[in-house]
């Protein structure tokens, strides 16, 4: 199927590794021109070197960089038809997951939510104006299950995810009329670097259940969680939902939250 795709310009936020990497390298594939905003490069976006291809390299942490990637976007491509909010997580100096509520400070909140919430606030505050230019875009932002599923390890995680849904949208009632589709992606546990690294998740609840990273992955997680899959999902089935609601294919999408979590969330 065609996306149409071809020709228009996106920008992603967390673009080196994980589902931002695959959404970048689906984009391209779709023929889009794509900025891919990471602090740094990773080989495997490197791999990806393409005409069609530029790294922003930028600290979304910054209050001024979604604005200066946006900025460099236009400069590069002539202007903006797609925003993907892929960039969060532990922010820089954080370990995910926290013991409980009491464990993480006023400052740990504030960096979460900087990472989790307000660069995509800014992001989108940049990029409007942009889509306006060119009669309407797409903003894709991604959350997670813990928006809806909270988690009394990662309160203040899923607490930003959860305002990231409710600014999706408050974002898409505002904007639809004048031709900007919002819509949120929401991922349950992922096979990204996060869980796969060395001294990630997925070696943390190996010690605990004494095996290894790939049996805490593919067993050990999959069972404490109740995935109804059965397995954890990977970076590119995010990427497809993500890819289908930034085509013109998902021209009636807007305001939808997506739950791709391998059957993590139970509630209706």
């Amino acid at each position: 199927m065609d996306l149409a795709l071809a020709g228009r310009v996106a920008l992603v936020t967390g673009a080196s590794k994980g589902i931002g990497l695959a959404t970048t390298r689906t984009l391209l594939a779709e023929g889009a021109r794509v900025a891919a905003v990471s602090r740094k490069s990773t080989p495997e976006l490197d791999g990806l070197a393409d005409d069609n291809l530029i790294h922003v390299a930028a600290d979304l942490m910054d209050p001024e960089a979604p604005a200066q990637a946006v900025a460099r976007t236009v400069e590069a491509f002539g202007g903006l038809d797609v925003l993907v909010n892929v960039a969060g997580g532990p922010p820089p100096g954080i370990t995910l997951p926290h013991s409980g509520f009491l464990s993480a400070d006023d400052d740990e909140w504030r960096a979460m939510f900087e990472l989790n919430l307000f660069s995509a606030v800014r992001a989108v505050r940049a990029a409007i104006p942009r889509m306006l230019e060119r009669g309407g875009g797409s903003i894709i932002n991604v959350s997670s299950a813990n928006g809806r599923q909270p988690s009394p390890i990662n309160v203040d995680y899923g607490t930003a995810k959860a305002a990231m849904n409710n600014l999706t949208k408050a974002l898409s009632e505002e904007f639809a009329p004048q031709g900007i589709r919002v819509n949120t992606v929401s991922p349950g546990p992922t096979r990204t670097p996060w869980w796969t690294d060395e001294g990630g998740v997925g070696d943390m609840i190996a010690a605990q259940a004494g095996t290894d990273r790939e049996g805490a992955l593919t067993s050990v997680v999959p069972s404490a969680m109740n995935l109804t899959t059965g397995r954890m999902a990977e970076p590119q089935e995010i990427a497809d939902v993500i890819v289908l609601l930034a085509s013109p294919r998902s021209a009636s999408t807007t305001g939808a939250e997506f739950v791709v979590d391998s059957g993590l969330v139970k509630a209706v």
